[in-house]
């Protein structure tokens, strides 16, 4: 972990190493021809770009807020070969440095299920046994995306998996809602819907500063015409209305935009033309 917390107002923002790995860029892009989008994004011989999963620690006066929970430490061989991992997950070696353990978590943010935003709700302990990565936390999922981790489709099948929630269900920690939620002064969950049936936001403000965590709906700097989207979105065309809503509503309240998936930037603001005005940090935009 070396980048420096946004301050936004009382609330700081770390990015805790969630793992990095490598996907098709292609798919990243969905339509959009690759001589476009290589200009923003390196891609290698085998047309992959490089990825992170950046958990978003928010910590407020009162509590400690995790926004999607990456890799987790239990692929197994062949998974980290397939998705090419290149980084491992450290969460709670990043914890660490930060003075912080696993109990001292008191919310987990979930925007949707995919295992490279799920992974880490459970971890393998190190006597090898499975355990909650935040015990103490409630996770807050939206009712049509639990809806589809119990029974997904054959597309979802691939990608929801099972041992992701069994854990998290057994335990008593799940908080299931019905869109729009605050769930602590100053934080809160929208339903988005568009890249999953129920993918959701989640909007932070404090003393009169905002930022919005739009997860898969805006994975990288390089999604910022609203129809750059991928072909994992399962609701496309609600993806570009749901972008252009946000970056409207957002951009209008000088709003920093987090990423989760940007390998580059940490997050941005967005100027009148829809161009990346301010990044964090400041050095590492090009």
């Amino acid at each position: 972990m070396t980048t420096p917390p946004l301050i936004l107002g009382d609330f700081q923002i770390y990015w805790l190493n969630g793992g990095d790995f490598r996907l098709d860029g292609g798919t990243m892009f969905g339509a959009v021809p690759k001589v476009l989008w290589q200009k923003k994004c390196e891609a290698d011989a085998a047309n992959s770009i490089l990825l992170v999963n950046d958990v978003l620690l928010v910590r407020t006066p009162e509590h400690n807020i995790i926004i999607d929970t990456g890799l987790g430490n239990r692929l197994t061989e062949k998974e980290l070969s397939i998705f090419r991992v290149t980084s491992p997950w450290a969460v709670p070696a990043d914890l660490a440095d930060l003075g912080l353990a696993r109990d001292d978590i008191d919310l987990v943010l979930l925007t949707h299920c995919d295992f490279d935003h799920a992974g880490g709700i459970v971890m393998e302990n190190d006597d090898g046994k499975d355990a909650l990565t935040f015990p103490q936390a409630l996770h807050y999922v939206q009712k049509t995306e639990w809806a589809d981790v119990e029974h997904p489709c054959r597309r979802a099948q691939s990608t929801y998996w099972p041992a992701n929630f069994d854990l998290l269900k057994k335990e008593g920690q799940l908080k299931i809602i019905d869109g729009d939620l605050e769930v602590y002064p100053g934080v809160k969950l929208r339903h988005t819907g568009g890249h999953t049936r129920g993918h959701q936001l989640v909007e932070l403000f404090s003393q009169g500063e905002t930022a919005v965590h739009l997860g898969d709906l805006f994975p990288t700097h390089a999604h910022t015409n609203p129809l750059w989207i991928m072909s994992y979105d399962n609701f496309p065309l609600e993806v570009i209305d749901r972008k252009e809503e946000y970056f409207s509503h957002y951009r209008n309240l000088d709003s920093w935009f987090t990423f989760y998936h940007d390998p580059l930037i940490k997050a941005c603001k967005l100027g009148g033309q829809g161009d990346i005005s301010r990044t964090w940090p400041p050095s590492q935009h090009r």
